[in-house]
Parts: structure tokens; sequence; C-alpha cells
């Protein structure tokens, strides 16, 4: 689930087809990443035709979690590149050309460099989209994107399907490893119970802490969640689409929330594979406000192995 800067939680516009489903999500439980997963970031972007209700005119700020797998490309979840304001203004296709999100490795991202919203609510919005996207441009903590990419099937009102977008950065970030993608079919090989019941998964993210209707705790720092697969059902039946991973249990410590929407979750099972730092899905949605249940989009499928190989070139 993508989070609403400054408010509790944010439901994408349209998810009433998948009601109760939210898009995601912090880690609930977890543990600090203390640099483990230097090439996850946080994502910081602004939607001109979503609605901040402390707000008289429409533009709302949003928190994502994604990951870099070169120096300058993220994945994350579609629903975190969707409909991203081109300069402020919305893009001509809600699918691609979005250039306000921005990005940081940062463990803990410095926002107080933001004046609050506060200070130009309620119809000083477009002046806030101004001063933020300015002092944003200009830290060397947050790179800017030169574009952003969804999957081209992305459709707004039924998100769990296609839950995957790229963005790319206008400046690379230069570090010694990065995320890598599956192989194709590659959580398939986890299908039988005593494969499923040996494999090890982590999942990372900036997102919230704890969460309820009407409260959200902690957020803006990376932390990471030892978990298992549970299914690959996913919510209402979606099978090869949605995985879900456990919510603490034996041998697990964990699970996400809002704000870690497009993190990864990676394959730990052998230290082997572990090192490879393996994407098998990105955070996509929860089934409820309170955080106790999520699930993952799988990135292993050919249509979005296709995408993430050449998301510029997709079929729009």
């Amino acid at each position: 689930m993508k989070r609403l800067l400054g408010g509790v939680v944010a439901v994408i516009s349209g998810a009433a087809l998948l009601v109760p489903t939210v898009p995601a999500q912090a880690i609930i439980g977890g543990a600090p990443d203390a640099g483990e997963h230097p090439y996850v970031g946080q994502l910081l972007f602004y939607v001109p035709t979503d609605v901040d209700s402390r707000f008289d005119d429409p533009g709302a700020w949003f928190n994502c979690t994604g990951t870099l797998i070169d120096a300058d490309t993220v994945v994350t979840a579609g629903h975190c590149t969707y409909a991203v304001g081109l300069e402020g203004e919305a893009p001509d296709n809600p699918l691609f050309g979005g250039t306000d999100i921005w990005f940081s490795v940062s463990e803990a991202p410095d926002y107080s460099v933001l004046p609050p919203s506060s200070t130009f609510v309620p119809d000083r919005n477009d002046e806030r989209y101004d001063a933020w996207s300015t002092i944003l441009d200009a830290s060397p903590e947050w790179a800017e994107a030169e574009s952003t990419f969804t999957h081209p099937e992305f459709v707004d009102t039924a998100f769990l399907l296609h839950d995957v977008g790229v963005v790319e950065l206008s400046e690379p970030i230069q570090l010694s490893e990065y995320g890598s993608l599956p192989e194709e079919g590659y959580l398939d090989k986890f299908y039988s119970a005593k494969a499923k019941k040996n494999a090890l998964f982590e999942s990372v993210g900036y997102g919230l802490e704890d969460s309820g209707p009407k409260f959200g705790l902690g957020g803006d720092t990376r932390r990471k969640a030892t978990r298992k697969l549970v299914s690959f059902k996913g919510a209402y039946g979606l099978k090869n689409i949605a995985v879900m991973f456990s919510h603490r249990g034996a041998g697990t410590d964990g699970g996400t929330c809002f704000g870690d929407s497009g993190g990864p979750t990676f394959d730990k099972s052998t230290p082997a594979i572990e090192a490879q730092n393996i994407i098998v899905a990105v955070t996509s949605f929860g089934l409820n406000f309170n955080c106790n249940a999520s699930g993952s989009y799988r990135v292993d499928q050919p249509d979005d192995l296709e995408f993430l190989a050449d998301p510029a070139g997709a079929d729009y």
C-alpha cells in the first residue's frame, strides 16, 4: 500500500472492485535493516489528480518503497507509478511519463527539509508543490525521476492484476550491489508443501510499524522482516498473480504495512541464494487497516519480465 504523506493511510482511488483490499503498505515487527539492503529506498511522489482532504484543490503526496536493479532503474508497485505528475500536471497517459517522483536510499530520509503541509492548508496546494519539488530537486539525498512506467495492462480499479512499475532516475546511484530479477516462474519451485516449508523470504520497506482504522505509527525508516510463503492464491483466488507471505509465526518475525508498497521480497532460503538479491515479488496490498494480512505481486511471470526488461518499449 502507498502511504499519504502527512496522513494515516491512503486507499487508492477506484479500489472498490477489491474492497476491503487496499493498496499497500511499513514493516510490522521485523527489525531495522541496518545497512543490509542499501539498494532498497523510499519513493516520495506527487499525484496531481488525487485528493488530500486538507486542501481545497487536488494534488497529493505519497510514499512507497522500491529497489534499484541497476544504477538508475527502480522496480516498485504499479500503483506507485500510476498517474504520477509531470512537472506538477497530469501526464497525457497515466501509465507513463511522470517525473514528480523522487528516490532516496537513506536508511531514514530527512523530511525536516520540507515545510509542513499545515503551513499551506487549505488553499495553497500549488505553492506546496512548488516549494517541495524545488527542495527535492536540489537535495543531494533525493534522486529525481527522468520518467515512470507502469505495466501496460495496469488498471487502477483492479490494481492487483498487474501491479508492477519502474522509475528511471535522471541521475545514477552508484552502489556495489543491486537487486536482481528472477527467472521466469521462479516461485513455481515452491508449490510443493515440502519446498514451501523449507523456503525463507525477507521483505523490506519504509512503511508504518503499526496501523489501525484511525492511527498509524512509525514509518520512513528502512526495516526488514523474515517471512514464510503461505499461499499462491493471494486474495480472491488470484493464483500466479498475488502471493501471500506470513505475518509473524514460527521462524518469522513480521509482515508489511502502509508505505511498504512496491518494496521487495527476497528469497533467502540459503546463503548462496540470499547473496543474489533475487526479488520474487513486490508488496502490493493489505486486506485490512490493521496490517495483519497482506499480499505481494509476483514479478516472475512472462509479461512482467518482458515489461521490466524494456519498460519504455512496452505497448502503451
